[in-house]
């Protein structure tokens, strides 16, 4: 059963599966709108240029049967007759023909977009199959387009004849009026039957438009197992992503742990947190944290710290508030800078006692630490922040750059114990 689910098109089409119909010149499309379009066109169209066409009609019929007895054996004028004839009634019918041919292009583009697509163009063979042919004929939806056909025809012609139906008797009114009254009327009837005739056509475009776009909706729908491969394609294999991750880690863990020689000091928790801090004066506003771990990271950074003699420092509350408040390679917030402070003091100090001796200095205790930053975070796990080191090359790019320099700025580590 979960097979056959998998198998039914039952989810809407991705963005992707749309532009690539799209390129394919599948769009939705409506034959009655344009239909409705291009009969609306017309008769509004002659309605308001009546007097620019029927003043080029009459100067047509004018001087078709304007002659004498000199030129009516010419066929030379004959064929002069018959040219300006044809002059005039292009004159008279062209701008009625190019709004109609406007209305040709609007009313596609204001269902499916404007859209020129040459692989609509291409020669499909199997549109030559006659028994695929004769499969879309009897399908289902050939029998929908029959009905709607028949449809149409029977709601227009119905419409149309109910109107002449209704003016019967001013049509047979018409022999018995004068001829300038007969053509007035006789236009009036003529434009009472179109604008019923375009009224039935609004009707049938009002119910084929969303038939149209249901139709294309479904034809275009994708099944559950489209849709996860569509979106392995889009984001690449999992397993895939996942060896990169993994090397990425990795590269940001080794970046990281290239910082902890430069530190200045690892405050500690004393087992579970380590933070390395530095700051050079002059060229940083305020401390920053170059490195930090939990559980078996911070181990690391606490043997490399104790390979290069880098000071050691136990605050587990410090160690907390810079764990879980101070992202990578970034300053220390104002809050922590007296607990900080206290801290490189303590190192400055510890440097000149083993270059100069002297009395050793006094490790900082109770730190100057706020309650509410001395709280455990969401990330408490050796992989979570190695993905926090991630997250601030993404979200931070200066944060690579800075590492980089790092790598190559040379410092006075003189002293440290």
């Amino acid at each position: 059963m979960a097979e056959d689910s998998d198998l039914e098109k039952t989810e809407s089409a991705t963005p992707r599966r749309r532009q690539k119909a799209r390129e394919e010149g599948q769009v939705a499309r409506s034959r009655e709108l344009v239909s409705f379009a291009l009969l609306s066109a017309g008769f509004f169209g002659g309605w308001a240029l009546s007097g620019h066409i029927g003043g080029h009609l009459e100067s047509m019929i004018r001087g078709a049967f304007t002659f004498d007895h000199a030129t009516v054996f010419d066929t030379n004028q004959m064929l002069i007759g018959a040219g300006n004839a044809g002059i005039e009634g292009l004159t008279a019918l062209a701008p009625l023909l190019a709004l109609t041919a406007l209305a040709a292009l609007v009313a596609p583009i204001a269902l499916g977009g404007w859209l020129l697509s040459s692989k609509s163009l291409e020669p499909k063979w199997s549109k030559l199959n006659p028994i695929k042919g004769l499969g879309r004929i009897f399908s289902p939806n050939g029998a929908i387009q029959l009905c709607m056909a028949l449809a149409k025809t029977l709601v227009v012609g119905g419409i149309g004849a109910l109107a002449f139906w209704n003016h019967h008797d001013d049509v047979l009114a018409l022999v018995t009026q004068p001829m300038s009254v007969a053509m007035t009327s006789a236009g009036h009837l003529i434009a009472v039957c179109c604008a019923t005739t375009v009224a039935g056509m609004f009707l049938i475009a009002a119910l084929d438009v969303p038939y149209q776009i249901w139709q294309y909706e479904k034809k275009l729908r994708m099944t559950k197992e489209e849709v996860k491969r569509e979106h392995r394609e889009n984001e690449g294999d999992p397993h895939v992503k996942g060896r990169i991750r993994s090397q990425q880690r990795a590269i940001a863990r080794r970046r990281m742990m290239a910082q902890v020689p430069k530190a200045d000091v690892i405050v500690t928790n004393p087992t579970h947190f380590a933070v390395a801090l530095q700051y050079t004066d002059g060229k940083m506003r305020a401390p920053k944290v170059v490195a930090k771990g939990v559980n078996l990271v911070a181990a690391r950074i606490r043997e490399i710290a104790a390979e290069h003699n880098v000071p050691l420092l136990e605050a587990p509350p410090l160690a907390r508030a810079l764990y879980y408040n101070v992202r990578l390679d970034a300053e220390v917030p104002g809050v922590l800078y007296g607990a900080v402070a206290e801290v490189l003091a303590w190192v400055y100090q510890l440097r000149r006692f083993n270059t100069q001796g002297g009395a050793e200095p006094v490790r900082p205790s109770d730190l100057d630490v706020p309650a509410e930053l001395d709280k455990r975070g969401p990330a408490a796990e050796e992989d979570e922040d190695i993905e926090d080191i991630e997250d601030v090359e993404e979200l931070d790019p200066q944060a690579r750059g800075n590492n980089d320099r790092g790598n190559s700025a040379s410092r006075n580590d003189g002293g440290r114990a």
